[in-house]
Formats: C-alpha cells, sequence, structure tokens
C-alpha cells in the first residue's frame, strides 16, 4: 500500500513539470524587465495624490464617453441622413 502511496500519476507529473516551467519563466522574465525593483520601489500614495489621480480618470472617463457618444450620433443620425436624403441611394 505505501507503494501506491509514493507513486505519482502521470497527470501530477504532467502539472508539476508544467508548473515548474512557467515558475522558471517567470523568474527569468523578473530578471529581464525588473520588475521586482518597480515593486521595491511602489509605495501608497498621498491622499493628494490619489485625489489627482481620481480626477484626472474621471475627465479621461468623460472625455471617450462624449466621443463615443458623438460616434453614434453620427453613426445613427447623420449617415443615413446622408445616404439617404443628400445620395438618394
Amino acid at each position: 500500500m505505501s507503494d501506491e502511496e509514493n507513486q505519482i500519476h502521470p497527470i501530477e507529473a504532467k502539472a508539476k513539470d508544467w508548473q515548474d516551467g512557467l515558475e522558471s519563466w517567470m523568474r527569468g522574465v523578473d530578471r529581464r524587465l525588473g520588475w521586482s525593483r518597480i515593486l521595491r520601489m511602489a509605495r501608497k500614495p498621498t491622499p493628494q495624490e490619489f485625489k489627482q489621480t481620481s480626477i484626472i480618470c474621471g475627465i479621461g472617463l468623460f472625455v471617450l464617453g462624449f466621443i463615443g457618444f458623438v460616434i453614434l450620433i453620427v453613426m445613427d443620425d447623420f449617415i443615413p441622413w446622408l445616404i439617404h436624403d443628400v445620395f438618394g441611394i
């Protein structure tokens, strides 16, 4: 019975090999890109920095939403008007 418990099933061996390969690849990526340095330098933002970032992100969302709304109006109203009424197609 102890022999059966100590044996590794093929699917477990395959999963272990895959996990070992993935871990070694991630270690190599970390050395190449320097992610550990970035994570060491990262810090919690101050309340003022968080507020400024939130305001800038909000403005960006508003601008993107406005651009999407303009594209919707052009596609739903202007292009059909142009095709049907102006060109008569």
